[in-house]
């Protein structure tokens, strides 16, 4: 616990500072058109670095599926439909690993001022939301039918049986979630 909290201060001190090179964008090209390419300008630096990032970690690791690829670099660009500042970040990610009920508990305690009520309800909207609006974003810049779907579900729990084989999209899901968890 104490080496995940530890981790998590050293994303946030990285998501303040973190800015993508000319090289790092010139990158982004290659997996994505100038229409998706345009939409991941719309992101916070930060979080460009972090889609790179989990690109390369891909990469790193053989992965080369084009629509993989593409819905990395565009996994969180929903979150550009309302942009947060790092501790507004700090707070979701702090609240959703130590527990991830919490905002239903503090929202039900009459000491919270409707003030921070309402900024907690917005902060946890944008993080449950975001993966649904970056899909139908991506869907506008042409992004494909599975980059869509990976985009749709990169938060969601794979729910697979044991028995069963994964389908493509489970299998890349699979990737793009274990490389973004870790991120």
């Amino acid at each position: 616990m104490l080496k995940r909290f530890l981790y998590r201060i050293r994303q946030y001190r990285h998501a303040v500072s973190a800015r993508p090179t000319d090289d790092d964008l010139e990158e982004v090209s290659v997996w994505l058109t100038p229409s998706q390419k345009m939409l991941f300008s719309q992101l916070q630096p930060s979080d460009q670095m972090h889609a790179i990032e989990v690109t390369r970690k891909l990469l790193h690791q053989g992965e080369t599926h084009p629509e993989l690829l593409a819905a990395a670099l565009l996994h969180d660009v929903g979150k550009s439909r309302y942009p947060l500042q790092p501790w507004d970040r700090a707070i979701i990610v702090m609240g959703q690993k130590l527990s991830p009920r919490l905002l239903e508990n503090l929202l039900r305690r009459p000491l919270l001022s409707s003030k921070v009520s309402d900024r907690l309800r917005r902060l946890y909207a944008i993080a449950e939301q975001h993966p649904t609006w970056g899909a139908e974003m991506a869907r506008q810049a042409g992004i494909s039918p599975l980059a869509e779907a990976l985009i749709r579900r990169h938060q969601d729990p794979l729910e697979h049986q044991m028995s069963e084989p994964l389908s493509q999209e489970d299998h890349l899901l699979n990737l793009l979630q274990a490389v973004d968890d870790e991120t």
